[in-house]
């Protein structure tokens, strides 16, 4: 059986997507919600959370529940991972870098394929459009294959056009698997999302020609903020169009 709380946050969810209340706008009050809906505030906010969910709407503590304005979306393109021209030109887009250290254990093994305890660099990239971030990459690469500088201070991460491209140079092969998920903890926290969100989630594997993996790479987008375009090349064989 349906759960009230569902058909309440249905209900103002088309409310909400009809203009009946505009984005940067306040909702009625919990209580005077819960008045209309003949419910108590505990449904009431199970309502709520829904839609905070879904980012439709925000909390703002000791002011109430805002329509929140719908982020515009950023395009990413399978392949090698850059943005569309039109997106990477936006100049409210801005990232920012942190790049370390560290020594391959658990799942970083398995994804460089590399004995544990190995240096490995991980450069983490958070794409912002004003306070709002629209996507978080966590590249990791053996340390002996680095590229000179994105270790210094004042590396700027993939550059204006290429934000979660690969940073290495071309590789042969590139792996990419996508799924949509609930955000981890640590990924709610850095893109500002509720647990009940949804993000698109990207594992790029690159490898060179002998098959070492050279660059794996973690991507997570918010489920509104992104949208991912990959491109199928048919290969016709020669042979078949000649005689």
């Amino acid at each position: 059986m349906r759960s009230r709380h569902h058909d309440i946050a249905d209900d103002l969810r088309q409310f909400i997507t009809t203009g009946g209340i505009q984005p940067s706008e306040r909702l009625p009050s919990e209580a005077d919600l819960a008045d209309r809906y003949k419910v108590s505030t505990v449904t009431l906010r199970r309502a709520l959370a829904v839609l905070q969910g879904e980012g439709l709407v925000e909390k703002i503590h000791g002011k109430g529940n805002f329509v929140r304005r719908p982020h515009r979306k950023i395009l990413y393109v399978g392949g090698w991972g850059t943005l569309d021209p039109w997106t990477a030109a936006e100049p409210a887009l801005r990232v920012t870098v942190r790049s370390n250290t560290v020594q391959a254990q658990a799942h970083l093994t398995a994804l460089l394929k590399v004995p544990a305890g190995s240096p490995i660099v991980e450069t983490t990239c958070i794409s912002h459009e004003g306070e709002s971030p629209h996507g978080l990459a966590r590249t990791y690469m053996p340390r002996d294959l680095v590229p000179a500088g994105v270790l210094d201070d004042d590396f700027t991460c993939c550059g204006a056009a290429t934000r979660f491209a690969v940073l290495g140079p071309p590789p042969a092969a590139l792996r990419e698997t996508v799924r949509a998920r609930p955000p981890t903890p640590d990924e709610a926290s850095a893109l500002r999302i509720g647990h009940a969100s949804v993000v698109l989630s990207i594992t790029r594997i690159a490898t060179d020609s002998t098959g070492r993996v050279v660059e794996a790479t973690l991507l997570a987008f918010p489920g509104d903020r992104v949208d991912a375009v990959f491109t199928t090349h048919h290969v016709i064989d020669e042979r078949q169009t000649q005689g």
